[in-house]
Parts: C-alpha cells; structure tokens; sequence
C-alpha cells in the first residue's frame, strides 16, 4: 500500500496568506482576520461538476450569504474565464484567479497531472486552518448544508 502524502496546512495550521485577483477585486487573506473563510479550490470554469457546484451556490444563495463566512472560489483560469464563468450561469461566489497555482500549491490543492483539485479548507478567524475536506476523484462537492455544519461544528472563536 502506498502512503498518502498529507496536503498542507492542516487543521491547526497557519493558513498560508495570499493575495489573488478576482471578480470582486483584489483579495487578501490576511485582510479577513476577524471573519472566517471558506476556501473552494476547484479545477475549472465551465466544467460540469464545477458548474454544478457553483450554481447549487446560486439556487441557495441566501443560504450561503447566512454562512457568516467569507466564502471565495479558486482555480487556476484567469479573470476573464471567472468573469465570462459568473455571467453565463449568474453566480454568487466571488472567483480568485490563481493562474500559476501557487495558492492551490500551498494550499495542497493542486496535482502536477490534474492541476488545482478540488478541495474546501475554512480559516478561522485568527488566520488559522479549522477544517479541510479534500476531495479524493474531484466529482463530488460540498453542499451548502455540508459547508454550514463544517462552520457550525468550529464554534465561536473566544
């Protein structure tokens, strides 16, 4: 049996900090201390599990608006494909633009064949990693009721 490398950060981490383009403008990490972040790492605008994911954001959005979280999106296309991406399907979810794979490779949500997986780690809101679910194929994701246990299993920071 082969031993599978832990990705990086793990729960209890720091989070490493990183500051990317996106469709609501320049975003940084740092910047949300305070507030949690949900971190969504996915592979590709306009794929069919992405896009089904991304729009099950959209049919819920008040849902995902009552997270209380910061809850981004982030691959590897640039601004353009996010932007052309959120308005084809009208999505909710702010898309980070990580077209060198740097924040998924620090993140541990990035392969050399596939590229950025698909894989969810929420921040806390002293900068550190609380959750992480890494998702093994990449066809599935978390749902929105699947996202708000995660936050809701964390408690309050004190």
């Amino acid at each position: 049996m082969v031993a599978r490398v832990a990705s990086s950060p793990q729960v209890g981490d720091p989070a490493p900090d990183f500051t990317l383009e996106g469709t609501d403008g320049r975003f940084t990490l740092a910047d949300q201390r305070g507030r949690r972040v949900v971190l969504l790492f996915y592979p590709g605008d306009n794929t069919t599990v992405c896009t089904r994911q991304f729009c099950s954001y959209r049919d819920r959005a008040e849902d995902v608006d009552g997270l209380d979280a910061a809850v981004v999106g982030i691959s590897a296309q640039d601004l353009d494909s996010h932007e052309a991406f959120m308005a084809k399907h009208g999505l909710n979810v702010p898309l980070l633009a990580d077209t060198d794979g740097a924040v998924a490779k620090a993140y541990g949500a990035h392969s050399r064949v596939a590229g950025t997986k698909r894989a969810v780690v929420i921040v806390d809101e002293d900068g550190v990693v609380r959750h992480r679910h890494d998702h093994r194929i990449g066809l599935d994701y978390q749902s929105v009721d699947e996202l708000r246990d995660a936050l809701a299993s964390l408690g309050r920071a004190a």
